[in-house]
């Protein structure tokens, strides 16, 4: 059975040289970069803007392992994931996350992200970016509160014995916030580098409307609502609390998640990085249908509710650490109870600029990005072979590189990146790809050797770089 907790393990280069403050693969100087890319015929989709951005963006790295993995890794998703087809005209793009063959609605909107500017350069890569946004409105209204789905209905999922609510096509049923404000940020980012109103349907705006419902029944005012999940797992953190509602909230206003981003179980159910990007998705969906669609009283109802909940998180989500000072929790209950950790997963708390809640100077985001990036956090790890913040789908003594791409997204110090690039290109075990995890002593331990999300965001920080600091990629990393 494959998942997300399966371990592959792959032979790097056994040599071991070092280099200040970080343990590294000698030679690696010496080696020979071939692609590792699929031959072109045997690519799923290919893109001339793509392509053209690959060439462009390696002249410009002075490091020749970096540029070989961005090369390897930027069009990962449109190589291996995506299966594009068109329905009476309209097209329709199920993309897979990589080694386990369903779709993730985090995932994908992920995946395909870091090419919306290039769509109006390709009408082709432009058609599949659309195909994504139709394929999703499928999955939401197929069902709201699942969070990967399989492109042959008729599939039987693995998870079948999950004591929930399985339909045809589901392929996990874990409700998690963020997946629905992925599905969001999608369809908006399209429209803003396109300015393309065509994937805004009547069929979209349904799923739309279903999108703020569910958050609406995910507050729970009146009544626990209609989802509930329990596996019968080893794991326990695949599993939930109460009969499978979770653990007991007070009913203050923000939104329940069943499930991180990790697709681990939350503690408590207030998750609270996926509220903050609920605040941002409504507010864009708010913009969308007031600006693009002219509905303004979806516009209302989209902005006021992003509203109530940012008010919410500001008096119950800012709390006194022992040691961090005022910081955001992790997770809360509304009791005033709170889980004070980090999790490499996106949104994370680390990720609040990349998702658009708050500025990356916030004093607040400042001091707790302090503490994720601390042993305050306790999924903070560091060991011989860099630092950084893993969690617990994957246990101890691991990073996720996801988490060390994010810090240097998020980060406005040349030198914390320089530092994160450079843990990058020593840890990818000789594959030239980023992997799920690794771990701190061992960087040849690893899980997914196919993880397209953490390859193409990986080739979005490079793009990132090579637009708004060109500087660090003229140096040779050590």
């Amino acid at each position: 059975m494959t998942d997300r907790r399966k371990f592959i393990k792959t032979v790097g280069i056994a040599s071991v040289g070092l280099i200040p403050g970080l343990t590294s693969y000698a030679g690696s100087s010496t080696r020979s970069f071939i692609s590792k890319r699929p031959a072109s015929d045997k690519r799923r989709f290919m893109s001339s803007a793509v392509e053209e951005t690959i060439l462009e963006v390696k002249k410009a790295i002075a490091d020749e392992e970096l540029a070989w993995m961005f090369e390897n890794c930027f069009p990962n998703t449109l190589d291996t994931t995506v299966t594009y087809t068109e329905k009476d005209g309209i097209p329709f793009t199920y993309v897979i996350t990589g080694d386990i063959d369903a779709m993730w609605l985090r995932d994908s909107s992920a995946q395909v992200w870091p090419y919306l500017p290039l769509a109006d350069k390709d009408e082709k890569l432009k058609k599949l970016l659309k195909g994504v946004i139709a394929k999703q409105t499928e999955f939401v209204l197929l069902d709201p509160y699942a969070n990967a789905f399989y492109n042959d209905p008729a599939r039987i999922s693995e998870w079948k014995e999950d004591l929930t609510t399985m339909k045809p096509g589901v392929h996990e049923h874990k409700w998690e916030v963020d997946s629905l404000c992925y599905v969001i940020r999608l369809a908006y980012g399209y429209w803003k580098n396109t300015r393309d109103t065509s994937s805004f349907s009547r069929t979209w705006q349904e799923a739309m409307k279903l999108i703020v419902q569910t958050f609406r029944e995910q507050q729970r005012m009146k009544n626990d609502g209609p989802y509930h999940f329990q596996r019968l797992a080893v794991n326990p953190t695949d599993s939930q609390f109460g009969s499978g509602y979770g653990n007991p909230t007070k009913k203050i206003g923000l939104i329940h998640s069943m499930f991180r981003p990790s697709d681990d179980s939350t503690i408590f159910p207030f998750l609270v990085s996926s509220n903050m990007f609920a605040v941002v998705s409504l507010r864009q969906l708010g913009e969308i249908f007031g600006t693009a669609l002219a509905n303004k009283e979806m516009e209302k109802e989209c902005t006021s509710f992003a509203t109530e909940i940012d008010q919410i998180l500001k008096q119950y989500a800012i709390l006194q650490h022992p040691t961090a000072g005022k910081i955001y929790p992790i997770e809360i209950d509304g009791f005033g109870n709170a889980l004070f950790m980090d999790d490499a997963n996106v949104p994370n708390l680390l990720s609040l600029p990349y998702i658009g809640y708050c500025q990356s100077t916030d004093p607040i985001y400042v001091n707790t990005r302090r503490f994720s990036l601390s042993h305050a956090n306790p999924w903070f790890n560091k060991g011989k072979f860099g630092e950084g913040i893993g969690g617990p789908h994957v246990g101890g003594k691991k990073i996720w590189p996801l988490g060390l791409v994010i810090q240097a997204i998020t980060s406005n110090d040349n030198k914390e990146i320089i530092n994160c690039l450079t843990i990058l290109k020593k840890t990818h075990a000789g594959t030239g790809f980023i992997h799920e995890s690794y771990n701190v002593d061992n960087p040849q331990d690893f899980s997914r050797s196919w993880f397209a999300w953490a390859n193409t965001i990986f080739g979005e920080l490079i793009l990132k770089l090579y637009h708004e600091k060109p500087e660090i990629l003229k140096i040779q990393l050590g």
